[in-house]
């Protein structure tokens, strides 16, 4: 997998590319939690290049999600494809984290 990041003014946006599956999960949470550390609480997941999610991506996905929200921040979520949004649908993460259309949309929610 490979994980690009963007800075929209205050928001950091990191971009998976490929399935977040267990082999990946260690290292895309190290790198949230590097985004999240780098940001000022606002931090965004772009999953549009991301086709498959499994339970230790959900995981770490979470995991940032309470961290950032024990410290009043928040973790979004942008381009979430039908397989990934039925995964997260049936686990109860959509209910956690809040989730827009494309990045600029939720680059604006921070406003």
């Amino acid at each position: 997998m490979k994980i690009d990041e963007q800075t929209h003014g205050a928001v950091t946006v990191i971009r998976p590319r490929g399935p977040i599956s267990q082999q990946d999960a260690e290292t895309f949470g190290v790198a949230l939690r590097a985004a999240s550390h780098r940001t000022l609480g606002r931090l965004v997941i772009d999953a549009s290049d991301v086709p498959f999610v499994d339970s230790k991506g959900l995981e770490s996905i979470l995991d940032i999600a309470d961290e950032l929200a024990d410290n009043g921040q928040a973790l979004k979520l942008c381009g979430v494809c039908e397989t990934v949004r039925e995964a997260m649908d049936l686990t109860e993460v959509l209910q956690m984290i809040e989730q827009f259309e494309d990045v600029p949309s939720a680059v604006r929610s921070f406003l």
